[in-house]
């Protein structure tokens, strides 16, 4: 019995995590700071004519601790074809048993009050954290409402709380 629990007790937290890391680095589109369209069409005054405009920055914020101590930027970047994408730019947190990324429509709060409020609205998952270090770009789902959502989230499927957040303003 006491075998079972310990496998049971192993498979479900995954211990090991708290010392292990992956650090992902992709590349990032070029990003052009004008955030007064998300319009891809206004591209950066110092663009060249002709040059294929740059992915524009929609909205952004600092990365907090939940859970686990969380830091890095979360950006949504609008790409050329309008397709939309968020990056996580320097992250850094723990590892974890089943992270996800996901766009929230709640608010962010500081305190221990915000590390269970991300599932309690919509949400879209974006995938799976790729590492819990680095910089990663995920896919926003075409379709998916940008507007709607107003946070970003680490979120650990299996216990239900956010290891870290950002409101993106």
């Amino acid at each position: 019995m006491a075998v079972v629990l310990a496998i049971t007790g192993l498979y479900w937290f995954q211990p090991w995590k708290l010392f292990t890391s992956k650090t992902v680095n992709e590349s990032l589109p070029a990003i052009s700071t004008t955030t007064d369209s998300p319009d891809p069409a206004a591209a950066s005054p110092s663009m060249p004519a002709g040059s294929a405009p740059a992915a524009t920055l929609v909205r952004q914020g600092a990365l907090i601790s939940h859970e686990h101590a969380t830091s890095g930027t979360a950006q949504l970047v609008r790409l050329a074809d309008g397709r939309y994408q968020l990056v996580l730019r320097d992250l850094s947190t723990s590892d974890g048993p089943d992270l996800r990324v996901w766009l929230t429509d709640q608010a962010v709060k500081a305190t221990q009050d915000g590390w269970h409020v991300f599932d309690d609205g919509r949400y879209v998952e974006l995938g799976r954290l790729k590492g819990n270090r680095g910089t990663q770009v995920y896919e926003v789902l075409a379709g998916a409402d940008v507007s709607q959502y107003r946070s970003v989230s680490i979120w650990c499927r299996r216990f239900s709380v956010s290891f870290g957040a950002a409101e993106l303003a």
